[in-house]
Order: C-alpha cells, then structure tokens, then sequence
C-alpha cells in the first residue's frame, strides 16, 4: 500500500468516527415543517414619522421576544431578515391566533408614579389588576414586590433616545441615559419632582417604567433632587446593578417602546405534528429503499469495486447527516428531500472514475489494475470537478435567491456535495486502491467488476450509431417538445402557488369522509365561496383561499367540522399579496442568474459555443418540466423551484461530462472532423449517463411513491428533468455545438492542459479499431 493511499485511509477513518460521534450524540435541529409549529414573518410597516430600518427594526425584535416569552413557548426562534423583516418560529403552536394577537400590538411604554408596595405575594403571580376608569394599576417590580402605580404620566413616544453606558467615574457602573423630546421632558420633570417630595427610601419615591404591563424598571428619585423641582427635562439617567448586557437589553426595550414600529404578518405557515412526523417516516424510508437499490445497481454493475463504492455511499450518508447536525443545520422538508435525493447522485464521481479505468483496461490489457485505476481517477477529475462547480453553484442560487425551505434546501444540497466528493475522492479511492493491491483481485477480471467491459459499453461497440449526420435533425426534435410544453403553459396555464400569488392554503384532516363537492357547497353556504376545494391525500381537505385571516380561518374549520365530524388542521399557509410578488420576481431572477453564471463558467471553462450550447439545453429542460407541470395541472411553488434549480444543475452537469471528453479528444486530434469527436466522445460517456442516471431515479421513484403529497411534486420535477436533461446533453447540446462550430469556422482547441492531459495515440474502443 503507497503512502498516498494510507494517509487516504487515516484521513478517511478519521472522518467517519468524528461523523459517527456526532450521529450517536447530537440530535438534528428540525424545520416547523417536520417538527409542527407555527412560522411568521413580520415585516416593519413604513410610515410617516417611523423610518423602517435595520435599528428600528432591532428594536421590535427585542420587544417581541419579550412577548413570546410571555407565551410560554420552548425554544422560540426570532431573526431579523433583512432591513425591515423579522422571522419567527413557534414550535408546536397550532393555533396562530393567540400569538398573532400577541405579536401585532404596537409596543406600549409608559411612566408612572408609584402610590404604594406590597411585599411580594407568595401564591402564584396574578395577572395586572386595575381600577376601571382610573387608569391604576397593581403591578410587581424586579424583586416581585406590588406597586400601586397611578394612571400613566408618560408615554414612551415621549422618549428620543436611550443608551448604555458605564460610568466608571462616578462608580455607578453601567447606567441608561434617556434623552426626552422637548414636551415629554417637561412631563418627566414634573413626575420626578412630584416623586422627591417623599423621604428617600419611601416606595412613592420611585418612578416605574412599564412596558406592556410589564415593569421593567422602577429606579428612585435621587436624594440630591429636591421636591417639585425634578429631573432635568432634556434627560436622565437610570442606575442600578446593571451588567453590560442588562442596560443595553433595558435601553433596547425602552427605545423600542419609544419607537413602536407597526408589524405586518406577510407570511403564515402551521404544520401540524402528525404531517411533519409523517414526512420524516416517508422520507427516512425512501432513501433506504432508494440507497439500497443504488448499491445493489452499482454492485451488479461494477462487481467488487460496485460494491466498494456502496460502502463509500453508506459512509457519505453518515459524514453528510452529520455535517448538517454539527453545523446546526435547520432541517427542512425540501432539506430532507435535497438529502436523500444527494444519497443517488454520490455515485457519479465513482461511476466517472470506473468507467474512465475500464477504458484503461480496454486500451491496455497487459497493464495492472493498479495503474489504470490511477489513471482513471486522473483523468475524471476534471469532469468530477467541474460537474460538483456547477451543482454547487445551483445550490448557491438556491440559498441567495431562495428563502425559508428553498435556503434550507440550497445548504443541503451543498453539503451533500462536498460529501459526496470526499467520499469519491478519498474513501473510495482508499478502498479501491488497497482491494487493488491484491493478486486475487487483480487476476479475476470478474470479480474487480472494471477489467472488463460494461454490457452498454459492447453493445455501442458492437453497433457503432452514426448519431450525428444531421444534426439539425436532433434539434428539430427538441424544438418540438418545447412548443408542446409552451403549449399547456398556454392552454393550461401554470398554477402558481400560495406563496407566488399570496393568499391562504390549509388542508384538514376530518373524522369522516367528506367528499370535495360536499365540502365545497357546505363552505359557500358559510360564507366562503371563492374557496377552492381540492382533495390532499389520504381524503384530507385542501382549501385555498384570497384574503383570510386567523378569525376567518377558524370559522372556515368550523364550517367543514359540521360535515366531517372532528377537523384537525395539518397544514397552513398564509403568504401576503407584497410578499408573493417578492417571492414571484426573486424566482425569476434565481433561474435568469442561474443561466448567465452557467454560462459565463461552462464560457471560461469550454469554448462559448460549447457554453452557447450547453444553456441552450438547460433552458430546454426548465421549458419542458414547466410546460408538464402546465399539462399535468400541478401546482409551481417553491419547493418547485429548488427542484427546478436542481435539474438546471443536473442538466449542466451531464452536459459538461459530455464536453470535457469532447474537449479532450478534439485536443489530441485536431485533424478529425468534429462531428465524429462529438460521436465518439457521447459513446464513450454513455455508459457513465446511464449509471449515474438509474441511481437518482431509483431515489426519486421511492421518493415519488414514498413521500406522499408534500415530497411528489418534488420528486415527480426532478424524474421529468433528469429524463429530459439526459436527453438534452446528447440531443440538444452536443448538435447544437456542432451547428454553432459549422457556422463559425472556429478552429480547434489549442493544445494546453486539455491536450496535455490527453495520451498518445491510443485506440479507440468505440470506433471499430480507428486511432485517436
């Protein structure tokens, strides 16, 4: 065993047991999709006084986690998005309404003068008690003693500013300075003087700070300020045994007090328990049956070393769930689904190698098994490369342009990728490298499963297809499906979702059968007759609606409850009309950009007229699986367009496969008409096409049948793109190269790394015994 291949195998141990660590003791932080709950986004409303920025914005959120603690919720979630936006999660909160209510108020600050205290109460805490029309209010302080407060003096539209700061002269430590407008500072000068007329240590010489019937503050008067002449109107200053983190948390609440920034829901989303653990059942069984039918594919195919790669796959599978557990990673819906799917697409790099070395062995018989796996390693490194560059730079769209799932999604992806390399490149090559050291599996050509050819590989051989005559023929083909997928786009037209129109979608889950017209007739009777009803599997009911609030929405269950008996809500999706515009204009901008960088890198990377040809297959299939969405009648919503964005990378990426070889050949033989490189070069990738390709669909077609509604569409985008993508590497991409190079004239590649890279003249095992 060479030194290289051992440190591969310490690096590969090394990693397995770091991922195997963090399998066994660290559990996966889960999506409100798949755990159930509530998600908000909250988007800060412009007006003519308030400015909605990034600060203001600061502010609210500090306030509304103050709020949702109140709601007793287990590890809520809120993060700022943006300048003006703030997300919130709420794990198992089926009912938005009491948080919505909680939420929307506009923060209320107010300044008070204290009447008396109560030591604090033993029995749990009541709620605020207050006198009617009086405006008094009975509340506890920081130590749980009652104040008798009188009606409020102030409000906190009175304060401009508040600030943190540590006054190390004085000794007084970290302090809260507020600055007043003009008519509030005289307000704060009266109260506070009105407060100096009590003896110090006397309770009625405090002043309390109420936030939202909360008091967050009740500082005394100081000694020094005599009665009725108070605080300075411009400011004062709030002192006390405050940490660093204390006075700016206390300057946050008071500014943002003072500052209220109006929030509007923009978007909604309930899922309920039973969904989530449903998905994740579906999912966890799709992607052992699909990972079981890949390895056993690959092991037929490639023998021992098929089965080598499988347990390269199994290792992947743990090295890549461990990545997303250790990062922190919010596992989602469409994230679970980027994963499995990921676990068919690991067998590429493996599928690129084996096949390069079965070349080797084809063309060199008498050479080890040893050196032509080594070559072809070599030699596939660069369509490994440059084929994860372009998925990874899908993935990078997908979180940019993306948001909620479709990030979640995008970052799976791209750690799946990078594990996926690492499982290629370093475990199996560490375990193909030591199995090929052995004289047994060097001698049996059955058994190491690449000495000698695939069944595919013969059969082209043997039959030698003239594929590329007429090319123009293959593009008029092509040109064909696209007008049939512009067609329904016409005719059908797409079904935007939810989240592209803005509206409401929630499905039901009822104790009794109820049939779609029954459901719809009973809900126009209450009122909601717009609704559209659909079925959502297994007999739950799908209701789609315009403009819908939280109370409508519970009048809507109501309804339905009076036909199906006992109505849960499994489902619930409220995105508003500004941010479905958003959401609209963002996808078109992800799948615009996805084609220019696409371009700009197969452009530096190939010859433009590959890169030209290259797009044009991609656009080809993003037309193609829209338009049969468009015929089927299925809806286009976000989890859509991470599938969408996915097949944009898988398209590429077999395109790129293909023109590497081409650029390879042409390099070393720039005599040989094009047409014929271009034939050689998709013979000789086929094989790789066609392995690479049954291992995805095999997790896709679990997933399809597995993974029930909300993973169907997924999976049922992705098999028409991979089919179709498939088909536009070979028909659509390489002819038009070919059409393009014919009008241009250009001359061939350059020799330089291609051509360096490419042996001496060698025989060609798909060109009936031609030199190349």
């Amino acid at each position: 065993m060479t030194r290289a291949t051992t440190v591969r195998a310490v690096l590969a141990a090394a990693v397995l047991l770091v991922s195997v660590f963090i399998t066994l003791t660290m559990s996966p932080r889960l999506g409100l999709d798949l755990q159930g709950g509530t998600r908000m986004v909250l988007q800060a409303e412009d007006s003519a006084t308030v400015e909605a920025n990034r600060e203001t914005t600061d502010r609210t959120l500090e306030v509304l986690r103050q709020r949702i603690d109140s709601l007793g919720v287990a590890e809520p979630v809120l993060t700022r998005s943006g300048e003006d936006r703030i997300i919130v999660e709420l794990p198992d909160v089926q009912d938005p309404r009491q948080a919505a209510a909680v939420i929307g108020r506009t923060a209320q600050l107010s300044f008070h003068a204290v009447q008396g205290a109560t030591p604090p109460r033993t029995e749990p805490e009541s709620k605020p008690e207050s006198e009617t029309g009086s405006g008094r209010l009975t509340l506890p302080d920081e130590q749980g003693t009652q104040l008798d407060l009188g009606p409020a003096r102030l409000s906190g539209a009175g304060v401009k500013d508040a600030t943190a700061s540590f006054e190390a002269q004085q000794a007084a430590g970290w302090t809260v300075k507020l600055d007043f407008h003009k008519d509030a500072g005289k307000d704060w000068t009266r109260l506070t003087g009105e407060a100096a007329c009590h003896p110090a240590g006397d309770e009625r010489r405090r002043v309390a700070i109420v936030l939202d019937e909360k008091v967050i503050s009740s500082p005394q008067v100081d000694p020094s300020v005599g009665c009725q002449a108070g605080l300075p109107s411009g400011g004062t200053q709030i002192t006390g045994s405050f940490t660093a983190k204390e006075a700016r948390d206390l300057a946050l609440l008071i500014k943002g007090g003072a500052l209220p920034v109006p929030v509007e829901i923009v978007e909604q989303r309930t899922v309920g328990p039973t969904l989530g653990a449903a998905a994740i059942d579906a999912s966890a069984q799709a992607a052992l049956i699909g990972a079981a039918a890949t390895a056993l594919f690959i092991t037929f195919v490639y023998r021992l070393f098929g089965a080598l790669a499988a347990v390269a796959l199994a290792a992947y599978g743990v090295i890549s769930y461990a990545a997303l557990v250790g990062l922190g990673v919010t596992l989602t819906l469409p994230g679970l689904a980027g994963f499995v799917l990921a676990i068919g697409m690991a067998v590429d790099a493996n599928v690129l190698v084996f096949e390069r070395a079965r070349e080797e062995c084809q063309d060199r018989p008498t050479r080890s098994l040893r050196s032509a796996l080594t070559t072809g390693f070599q030699k596939a490194f660069s369509a490994v490369a440059d084929s994860n560059i372009t998925t990874l730079l899908a993935a990078g769209l997908l979180f940019f342009l993306g948001s909620g799932p479709v990030k979640g999604f995008g970052v799976t992806l791209a750690i799946g990728v990078v594990a996926s390399m690492f499982s290629a490149l370093v475990i199996a090559r560490a375990l193909t490298e030591i199995a090929a050291g052995s004289r047994f599996v060097s001698d049996y050509r059955g058994v190491n499963g690449i000495a000698r050819p695939g069944s595919v590989r013969t059969w082209l051989t043997r039959k030698d297809p003239q594929l590329f005559r007429k090319p123009v023929r293959w593009l008029v083909v092509s040109a064909a499906l696209v007008a049939v997928a512009v067609a329904g786009i016409v005719v059908r037209g797409i079904d935007l979702g939810v989240e592209f129109t803005g509206g409401r979608l929630v499905e039901y889950s009822t104790s009794r059968p109820v049939d779609v017209e029954t459901a719809r007739s009973t809900l126009a009777d209450a009122g909601f007759g717009d609704a559209e009803v659909t079925t959502a599997g297994d007999g739950d009911i799908s209701v789609r609606t315009g403009k819908l609030d939280n109370d409508g929405e519970h009048a809507l269950r109501e309804a339905l409850a009076t036909e199906g008996g006992e109505t849960t809500k499994v489902r619930d999706e409220l995105i508003g009309p500004s941010l479905g515009d958003e959401l609209r204009r963002n996808a078109l901008i992800a799948l615009g950009v996805a084609v220019f960088v696409q371009l700009a890198y197969l452009a530096m990377r190939f010859r433009w007229t590959f890169a030209v040809a290259s797009v044009v297959g991609m656009v080809h299939d993003v037309v193609i699986v829209v338009g049969a969405f468009a015929w089927l009648g299925r809806p286009v919503d976000g989890i859509f367009l991470a599938a969408l964005l996915t097949v944009i990378g898988y398209s590429v990426n077999d395109s790129v496969v293909v023109f590497d070889r081409v650029r390879e050949l042409w390099a070393g033989n720039r005599e040989t008409p094009l047409a014929t490189i271009a034939r050689r070069a998709v013979l000789q990738t086929v094989p790789r096409t066609v392995n690479t390709g049954m291992g995805a669909l095999f997790i896709l077609v679990a997933l399809a049948v597995l993974g029930g509604d909300s993973l169907a569409d997924f999976a049922l985008a992705l098999l028409i793109g991979i089919v179709v993508g498939t088909w536009s590497s070979v028909f659509t991409a390489v002819p038009g190269a070919l059409v393009l190079e014919r009008r241009t004239g250009a001359p061939p590649p350059v020799p330089g790394k291609a051509s360096r890279r490419a042996r001496a003249p060698r025989r060609d095992p798909l060109d009936n015994g031609a030199r190349v």
